[in-house]
């Protein structure tokens, strides 16, 4: 019997996999536990409606990624601290980095801005920021004295 996967299995199937499986496995187990429907006309042509769908969603996040891109790519966030002798007393975290881009109108989850090394000295630093998996972008973090 072909069925078509709506949920992960593991060492079974993805989701949207369409496989050929024993009568009884598929009934009793993974028609009976919501792991996969019937391989019919109709339950494919909803699963490539499904796929168009996400495929246009995914199309659109990756245009509103690169617009944010676009607009943050010639910025620059500039950070005044308190240092000695080009020591910064602390150091600049992607809490800081999220509120400034919020201060800007950009509503950026935090677990996005990537800070490979600490920003704890005068100068600049660049910032990577996951916009989405096919977008990143540079950003330039300007730390000056105080």
């Amino acid at each position: 019997m072909k069925v078509i996967f709506i949920k992960d299995l593991k060492g079974q199937g993805k989701k949207k996999d369409i496989k050929e499986v024993s009568d009884g496995y598929a009934q009793n187990y993974l028609i009976k536990n919501g792991y996969a429907v019937k391989y019919t006309k109709t339950s494919c042509k909803i699963l490539s409606e499904q796929i168009d769908l996400e495929n246009k969603e995914e199309e659109k996040n990756i245009n509103e990624a690169l617009e944010i891109k676009k607009q943050l790519e010639n910025k620059t966030l500039r950070f005044i601290v308190k240092s000695n002798e080009g020591k910064v007393f602390g150091s600049i975290s992607t809490k800081q980095i999220y509120e400034e881009l919020l201060k800007l109108g950009f509503n950026i989850d935090k677990k996005k801005i990537i800070i490979k090394n600490p920003i704890n000295t005068l100068g600049y630093h660049i910032v990577k920021i996951n916009l989405h998996k096919k977008v990143t972008l540079d950003l330039k973090v300007e730390i000056v004295e105080k």
